[in-house]
Formats: structure tokens, sequence, C-alpha cells
């Protein structure tokens, strides 16, 4: 019964080569999963090289032809990167495609002529702020595992009494459904009445953990918005559904928390730039003060 696995397993596809790189590094790197996730579909027969079952152990060149249950897996170049932060409102859901065909974030991106772009974490629906895309696959999986460690800051209007007892008790720790949760760090960023505003920092990205932790202090969050991430700040010329390039030493920072090497940074295209730049141009009609509106001094930076 098993002799046809064994042999399987033995003729590896016409394009494997003992000097291309591991099939599940390039599947990974294409932002499918991590690399233990692409050996797991490996085994399960899920993966084609040129047609034929891939197995574990296969190396693929350049020119190898991947599909996924029968569907073309389209490669990102190996050794080039593109980093792009986005301004995300709310209203928006960070999946490719949405049953409820509500408008995804995917969609106001620059189109890419290799690869795709890939998401750095996720916000709900109602949550706004800052997003990060990245063509590499690796990256994105190193930064959103949970080891990482990495420090998200969130501004957040706050319905409720706020008393100085909570918000010790959302640093020292809360235990939520999934787990114990806390925030590394709380500043007060102002306000009056029923609302106030607070600049928040944690260093995981479970669904929904910043609401959460304030709700479990019986409290309600009726604004929120994610303003770094590492060390990646919005830009404030950068608006919402607006999309701008990194530069080159905050792509550098993205690898080093990865504990990847950098590569090669591709940059944008001159069409590319001329769309980024005539975004920026665009000028809303000024908000008429009130109490409702976030506060206007720039966003804390906290350390570990």
């Amino acid at each position: 019964m098993n002799a046809p696995r064994a042999a399987a397993a033995v003729e590896a596809p016409a394009s494997a080569s003992s000097n291309g790189e591991k099939l599940q590094k390039v599947l990974a790197r294409t932002g499918l999963g991590s690399r233990r996730e692409m050996e797991r579909w490996i085994e399960q027969g899920r993966i084609a090289v040129d047609g034929k079952p891939a197995v574990l152990g296969d190396r693929v060149g350049d020119r190898a032809r991947l599909s996924i249950d029968g569907k073309p897996i389209e490669r990102p170049p190996a050794a080039e990167t593109r980093c792009i932060l986005y301004h995300k409102p709310t209203g928006e859901v960070c999946s490719r495609k949405d049953p409820q065909g509500r408008r995804t974030v995917f969609e106001r991106l620059p189109k890419l002529k290799s690869g795709r772009w890939i998401s750095i974490g996720r916000l709900d629906f109602n949550t706004s702020g800052l997003l990060l895309f990245t063509t590499d696959g690796e990256l994105a999986n190193a930064l959103m595992h949970p080891s990482a460690n990495i420090e998200r800051e969130y501004m957040v209007r706050v319905m409720g009494a706020v008393e100085e007892p909570m918000l010790q008790q959302m640093r020292d720790g809360v235990m939520l459904e999934d787990g114990p949760a806390r925030f590394s760090d709380i500043q007060d960023g102002g306000g009056d009445g029923i609302n106030h505003w607070y600049y928040v920092v944690l260093m995981e990205g479970r669904n929904r953990e910043v609401r959460r932790l304030w709700e479990s202090q019986g409290l309600t969050v009726s604004r929120l918005k994610r303003v770094r991430y590492g060390d990646v700040f919005i830009p404030s010329k950068v608006k919402q559904g607006q999309w701008a390039e990194l530069d080159a030493k905050e792509v550098k920072g993205l690898y080093r928390l990865a504990g990847l090497p950098q590569k090669q940074l591709k940059r944008s295209s001159v069409k590319e730039k001329e769309v980024m730049e005539r975004q920026f141009g665009k000028r809303k009609s000024p908000v008429p003060a009130s109490r409702g509106r976030p506060p206007s001094r720039k966003p804390h930076k906290s350390h570990k």
C-alpha cells in the first residue's frame, strides 16, 4: 500500500534542483503562510511543481511553475522587496475579497507587475490607522509571529469615567478569554466630559485586544486608530485611503525587527510616484473644531 507513495517521493519534479531554494521557503515568500504551514501543505499533496505533486525536500529554480490545489502561484522576485504603508479608514476590511461586498484595504494600493501585496497584521472593520504591506511573505510572517514582540501604538477615545486603578490594572495585566493581556504603556491624550483620549502600546496584535482591555474595566472605546508599528509612524500628510512608500531606513528597521537579512529595495515606478504625490496634493475642506476631534499633539514613542 505504501509503495506508490515511496516511489513518488523519489521522483522529483523536472525543475527541482539541488542548487535551487527549498520549496517551503519559496512558498512562504508568496505570503501564503509560514514555512511550517507550507510544509504541511506539501505533505497534504496540495502543492505541485511543473504539474507534478511536490514532496518535502524539493528545491526549485526560478523557472519552476508552482500551483496550489491546481491554481497557479505568482512568485515575487526572491532578492527584492517593496514595503508601503496605508492609512486605513474605518469601514474597510483587511481580506482580499469580502462576501458582503465591502471595500477592502487592497483596492487602493498600487498594482504590481509581479508578486502581490501582503498585509503585515490586520485592523478590524471599525479601526482606522496604520497598516503595513510588503511583497516579501517571509518578512510579513516573521513580523506577525507572537515571538517578535513588536510595539503597536494606538490612539483611543474612551467613554466613561476612567480612574487611575483601572489604568494600573491594564498595565499590570488582565485575563481575557484568550489569555492574559496588558498595555506596556498608557499616556493621557487629553479631552473632557465623557470622552477622553489615550495613547496605548501593545506588544502583540490579538483580535480586538485594545477594545477588550478597556471593556474589561467597564469602559467603551468609541474611536480607535493605530498610529505606529515598531519604528514606523503614520505621517500626517498621508490621509485616510492614501498610501506611501517606506524609505530605506524604515525598511531596514522592519527587517531588523524580523531578524532577517535585508533584501534589495525595489522602488516605485515613475507612474506610481506620480500617483502617490497626486494623492497628497488633494486637500479636503477644513474640519470644524469639536470636542470629538482627536488630540493634535504627535504620538509619543515609548521605550521597552
